[in-house]
């Protein structure tokens, strides 16, 4: 009851803009990417890296060790292994996932400075997380691919970057195999764009 009379009493918004939405997410995604990727790259390594035999210690102790091997072997690029894949894949995701909730928004509103009640918002969230999925999904499989390759000893490198990771995974199976994993991010991706939009709502009530 208190949440509606929240919503009953915020203040009206403007009609949401796609288009602006489109431009300021992709730019957020490139900050996201730029700021971010060093400790992806690490939490990736840290959770495929082979299981140690009887006896012997593991390739990587812990997250400050994972860092200082990678640099040590690779330098400091070695942290930002694969991130092409995300930086040509995170700003349009950003992009979508805005242009999406924007675009979910408006087609709910009625006059110029209408607001929308929370259910409204959920939907307009869902709008955001399925929009985003068509590109995040085969960015997250190659970024998985780049990051993971030639790690522990004998390790094959089989891809030389973001284009070749991705020409062969089609030559392989296809879109099917490019899209691999698309089901499980789009419901992750639109139970995090539900809850954080929500949120973001609630706050902006206070």
């Amino acid at each position: 009851m208190a949440s509606a009379q929240k919503t009953d009493n915020a203040p009206a918004e403007r009609k949401a803009n796609p288009f602006k939405s489109f431009i300021t997410g992709g730019f957020g995604g490139i900050c996201n990417v730029l700021s971010g990727h060093p400790l992806d790259t690490i939490k990736v390594r840290l959770q495929t890296m082979p299981r140690p035999a009887p006896g012997e210690k593991p390739l990587y102790s812990g997250t400050l060790d994972c860092a200082t091997k990678t640099i040590r072997n690779e330098g400091v690029r070695g942290l930002y292994k694969g991130m092409s894949a995300p930086l040509t894949g995170v700003a349009p995701i950003f992009a979508m996932c805005f242009a999406g909730y924007a675009l979910g928004k408006r087609l709910q509103q009625r006059g110029e400075d209408s607001k929308l009640t929370y259910p409204q918002i959920f939907v307009a969230g869902s709008f955001s997380g399925l929009f985003s999925t068509f590109i995040m999904a085969p960015g997250e499989r190659i970024k998985v691919l780049l990051q993971t390759q030639g790690i522990g000893p004998g390790g094959e490198k089989k891809y030389t970057g973001m284009i070749d990771c991705a020409g062969k995974l089609y030559k392989e199976g296809g879109l099917r195999s490019v899209f691999k994993g698309s089901c499980a991010t789009m419901l992750r991706e639109r139970q995090v764009k539900l809850e954080s939009r929500i949120k973001n709502q609630e706050l902006r009530n206070l």
